[in-house]
């Protein structure tokens, strides 16, 4: 049986999935119990859900993702190393563990979205890895400047500013000779 997997009343609210103590999912949107692999379509559709314990009420959804997570690499070619997981680990309890998450949240946005663009723009490749470029140069300097701030003082990370600019040569003034 192929589910209505997109059409909600009302398509700007999340969708309410229940989780029942027998495991079952239910998806409330289209009265129908549904299997992780309907989540994972959801998920892949971008709509919008989260998952509650129907005993508690208490937000499932992370782990529900995360059961997902792992099941996806128990049976394929994984994503995550044995080395990368490590690292990761090594991350929480970090006092940087809130910039990974971030930095994660948004190297994946970015990632996703130069996926959709390169879709689109198949016919003009040359563009297209400019336009990558620029991006990933723009991320890594916003990235690196939240490093900063994260470790360093706010009057240190200023002042590496002020010297940057101060650094600049102007291009329309000739040089000063010694």
């Amino acid at each position: 049986m192929q589910l209505n997997m997109t059409n909600t009343p009302d398509n700007n609210s999340p969708r309410i999935i229940k989780k029942y103590p027998n495991r079952r999912l239910y998806d409330t949107a289209i009265s129908s119990y549904i299997t992780l692999d309907d989540v994972k379509s959801l998920v892949r559709d971008n709509v919008k859900f989260y998952i509650q314990d129907a005993k508690t009420g208490e937000d499932i959804t992370r782990s529900i993702l995360l059961q997902i997570i792992l099941e996806q690499e128990a049976a394929g070619e994984p994503i995550f190393s044995s080395e990368v997981l490590a690292q990761l680990i090594r991350f929480y309890g970090d006092t940087l563990q809130g910039i990974l998450a971030n930095y994660f949240e948004r190297s994946l946005g970015l990632f996703s979205k130069q996926q959709e663009d390169a879709r689109a723009k198949m016919y003009n490749p040359i563009s297209f890895m400019t336009d990558i470029a620029e991006q990933n140069i723009t991320l890594w300097k916003d990235m690196q400047e939240s490093f900063f701030r994260a470790t360093l003082p706010t009057k240190s990370v200023d002042s590496l500013k002020d010297t940057k600019k101060n650094s600049v040569v102007d291009e329309d003034k000739p040089a000063k000779s010694s």
